[in-house]
C-alpha cells in the first residue's frame, strides 16, 4: 500500500520529525492538533475557542488526505485541566461530530508543548473505498 505523509508546515513538524497526518490505503491518522496557527495561538485562556480551532486543524489535515470529518471513527482529546474544561471542549467536539459519533477518549495531561495550550485532539478516519 502507498503511504502519503501530509505536512502543514508547522514549526514543530521538522523538529520532532512527524507528519500532520498519514494516509495508508483507506486509513488516515491525524496527529495531535492544537490551536497553534501561523498567526499564533488562537483562544489563549479559552478551552472552547482552542478546541474549535483545533478541530478546524484536524478537518484541514483530513481534507489534505482526501478524507472528511464524516470519515472519522476515533478521536482522542487531551486537556490540561479536565475538571474545568471538559464540558466546553466536549461541546466543541459535539458540535463537529454530533452526527458522526466517533469512538473517543478525553484525558487530562499535565501539560502540552506550549504552556498556553489547553487542549490537543487527534483523529483516525477510514475513507470509504
Amino acid at each position: 500500500m502507498d503511504r502519503q505523509n501530509i505536512s502543514t508546515g508547522g514549526k514543530w513538524e521538522p523538529i520532532i520529525g512527524y507528519s500532520r497526518a498519514v494516509r495508508v490505503g483507506q486509513f488516515v491518522f491525524v496527529s495531535g492538533c492544537t490551536a497553534a496557527t501561523p498567526g499564533g495561538l488562537v483562544g489563549k485562556g479559552d478551552a472552547y475557542a482552542q478546541a474549535v480551532q483545533t478541530l478546524k486543524t484536524v478537518e484541514s489535515a483530513l481534507q489534505k488526505a482526501g478524507a472528511s470529518l464524516k470519515d472519522v471513527v476515533r478521536t482522542r482529546m487531551y486537556l490540561t485541566n479536565i475538571a474545568r474544561d471538559w464540558e466546553t471542549v466536549g461541546k466543541a467536539h459535539g458540535e463537529v461530530f454530533g452526527q458522526v459519533l466517533p469512538a473517543t477518549a478525553m484525558v487530562e495531561v499535565s501539560k502540552l508543548i506550549d504552556p498556553e495550550m489547553l487542549v490537543e485532539i487527534e483523529a483516525d478516519a477510514i475513507v470509504p473505498g
